[in-house]
């Protein structure tokens, strides 16, 4: 069985494809959308879950595409904090406050680039190990409650003024690694049945092929134009993010 909500599919359809574009080629912070269309039509945690597999999917052509081209030495840094960060969420997934994550992740997401603003594009930094750790955490965590690990990641790894390949095939590696590890706290939580996983196969289709236009976006377009565009998609996820994070707290 499947969900049979046409109007599911109409956001769900979208929303794996442009997440696949952002995999590919475009920077982990577009797909913060992904979970907010599906879940115009279903329960966040539903959308959440029918995705994960999905995501598992495009990892695997994302990282098989870029995992020559990826910094390694960062990944070392970010990874065990970013796995932290999942076991942490996996803990706390059912009692979280989602709507105080999605305003702390906003805001400094949204701070962060009034900082690049401010210094009109020469927002660098050395990336120090103190740095590392606690965006990877962030990423981890706000990865497996919200699937919006993107933006935390962003704020490490932006300044670090990678070439974009290196970027995005860093991001691709880091990303299909603690996706892996989320499968683990959400099959605990019991959220992959048998409905969510005949829906999630039913949309996988979609992942590689809009990975594959995201590869290609990738290799046409500048790498001022990807560095603007990841703050771009930073951007808007973090207002998506404290917004409506602001807005549930505003109107409970």
């Amino acid at each position: 069985m499947i969900v049979t909500d046409p109007w599911f599919y109409a956001t769900a359809i979208p929303a794996v494809f442009i997440y696949g574009i952002g995999k590919g080629g475009l920077g982990g912070a577009l797909g913060i959308i992904a979970v907010p269309l599906m879940a115009m039509t279903i329960a966040p945690t539903q959308a959440a879950a029918i995705l994960l597999p999905i995501l598992c999917l495009m990892d695997f052509f994302a990282v098989k595409q870029h995992y020559r081209n990826a910094d390694y030495r960062i990944l070392k840094r970010m990874l065990p904090g970013s796995i932290i960060g999942v076991a942490i969420a996996g803990m706390f997934l059912s009692v979280i406050s989602e709507p105080g994550l999605k305003v702390v992740i906003g805001g400094l997401s949204l701070l962060f680039c009034l900082q690049y603003v401010i210094k009109g594009g020469k927002n660098q930094h050395k990336g120090g190990l103190i740095s590392a750790w606690f965006w990877s955490i962030m990423s981890g965590f706000s990865s497996t409650a919200l699937h919006a690990g993107g933006g935390p990641a962003s704020i490490y790894l932006l300044p670090l003024q990678l070439n974009k390949v290196v970027l995005i095939a860093s991001m691709a590696v880091l990303f299909a690694i603690i996706n892996l590890f989320k499968l683990i706290p959400y099959t605990l939580l019991g959220e992959f049945d048998s409905t969510n996983l005949m829906t999630s196969l039913v949309l996988m289709p979609l992942g590689p092929v809009g990975v594959k236009v995201g590869i290609m976006l990738l290799h046409k377009i500048s790498q001022a134009l990807v560095y603007r565009l990841c703050y771009l998609f930073l951007f808007l996820s973090g207002c998506k993010l404290f917004w409506d994070g602001g807005t549930h707290w505003f109107l409970s």
